[in-house]
């Protein structure tokens, strides 16, 4: 029988210790990750930046989604939830006028959701004076109203989302929150 030398027992060891840190990394950090909640609190009474220079007052009781939330230089996306409505809101660099703005989160929201457009576009505007549309879409069960401003190279798309019920007790702060954007 062959003897095992002692550099081939070191390279036993360091392979197995190579993945055991494998295996620590792999399994350890998704269970530290599900461990941590995706929903934080946050004040409702100071301002959120979202990205671009973008801010806006989250509604009395909303929690930020960590897991919809990319804040950045020159883009930004923030997700909050007001009980079970979602109410997200991005921040893109664009090139173009409202209407086309308003336009393209129309398509976006029935391609990607799934959801019907339902209502015609009305104007709206924020408490700093940046113009902006809205609207409504439906779903079964879900309806939801998205908002659109363009200013400063940027479109600000906002879109709120829930079953009917909690959509109709959550709308008057959501809607108090979106007139904050500066």
């Amino acid at each position: 029988m062959a003897r095992i030398s002692r550099r081939q027992l070191t390279n036993v060891l360091g392979a197995v210790g190579v993945v055991a840190i494998l295996g620590g990394l792999a399994f350890g950090l998704p269970a530290i990750d599900q461990s941590l909640p995706a929903e934080r609190q946050i004040p409702d009474d100071e301002p959120y930046l979202i990205g671009a220079g973008v801010t806006v007052v989250p509604p009395a009781g909303a929690t930020l989604d960590v897991t919809g939330t990319r804040p950045g230089d020159s883009e930004g996306t923030v997700l909050f939830r007001v009980g079970p409505v979602r109410y997200a809101i991005a921040v893109r660099p664009f090139r173009g006028d409202l209407t086309a703005a308003a336009d393209q989160l129309r398509q976006r929201i029935v391609e990607t959701t799934g959801y019907q457009v339902t209502s015609a576009q009305l104007k709206v505007s924020t408490a700093g004076g940046l113009a902006g549309l809205q609207g409504g879409y439906t779903a079964p069960g879900r309806g939801g109203r998205y908002a659109v401003f363009v200013g400063d190279g940027h479109t600000i798309e906002v879109t709120i989302s829930g079953n009917d019920l909690d959509l109709g007790r959550t709308l008057p702060r959501i809607e108090a929150s979106t007139r904050t954007l500066r």
